[in-house]
């Protein structure tokens, strides 16, 4: 039988507070979770309405907001067990990467859901390619997947004259840029811009995330030998994905030595 702790668990919980008695008992099986406890076995439904002296409608409510948090999983006739913690993808900035390879690359599958590839007129993104607001530019919408599960939402435009030669491609499981570069066009390089923000309703429940939850904003311009051929515009989930980078020595500084302190640009200031 899994510990549990000496204080009876039934006297953590509040019953005349405002709080619901499903919310308090999330709350301190979360806590207890945190502080290292049931690492023999997570108790199963029963048991726990017995110990807090609950309903099991009230254990029910309170492991599916556990569940909804990733902390644990649950099934039908099965016994709730402590989630396993998703991979994340780490991926080093101030290159031309492509998320397919990156999530390959963590040892997972890389599959998308497409819900749009047409050739449509943009008069936003088209001056954003350096071309006139009415040239018609071919649009991909994925929802990319790691391993079956939600990473990111992903929109691109490419100049027709680019992209249509890709409108036959099933991109359930390959790579634009590998496309692209079988085209003879591969992106070498370009400018990207990341930053966090709250995605809509709609993007939540695509991307199976509780609101409200914060994801990145990619917005990238690929180049071809300097040449834009593409637009893109990224939701990718954060708990599922770093960004890192390398520092650099600033201009003109070098390295310290063994045994020299660093030195620092800013000075700082005590009091």
């Amino acid at each position: 039988m899994p510990e549990l702790p000496r204080t009876p668990p039934a006297a953590r919980l509040d019953r005349r507070a405002s709080t619901p008695l499903w919310r308090q008992l999330a709350v301190d099986l979360r806590d207890r979770l945190d502080e290292g406890e049931f690492a023999g076995g997570f108790p199963g439904e029963v048991e726990l309405g017995l110990r807090y002296s609950v309903s099991r409608h009230t254990v029910r409510e309170a492991l599916r907001q556990l569940r909804a948090d990733g902390v644990i999983s649950t099934g039908r006739g099965r016994r709730p067990r402590l989630a396993a913690p998703d991979p994340v993808i780490a991926q080093p900035t101030g290159i031309a990467y492509s998320l397919f390879s990156s999530v390959e690359a963590c040892g997972l599958v890389q599959t998308s859901v497409v819900r749009v590839l047409t050739v449509r007129a943009d008069g936003v993104i088209a001056p954003r390619l350096g071309l006139e607001e009415s040239t018609p530019l071919v649009h991909l919408e994925r929802l990319r997947l790691a391993d079956g599960r939600p990473l990111a939402l992903d929109r691109v435009w490419l100049p027709a004259s680019i992209g249509e030669p890709l409108l036959g491609v099933d991109f359930r499981r390959t790579s634009l840029y590998e496309e692209l570069a079988r085209t003879g066009i591969p992106v070498t390089g370009g400018q990207e811009t990341v930053r966090a923000v709250i995605p809509g309703r709609a993007e939540h429940d695509a991307l199976d995330l509780q609101p409200p939850s914060a994801v990145f904003s990619v917005e990238r311009t690929g180049t071809s030998s300097g040449v834009p051929v593409e637009w893109r515009h990224t939701l990718i989930r954060a708990d599922r994905f770093t960004l890192t980078s390398t520092l650099d020595p600033r201009p003109g500084a070098t390295e310290p030595r063994n045994g020299d302190t660093p030195t620092s640009a800013l000075t700082p200031s005590f009091g």
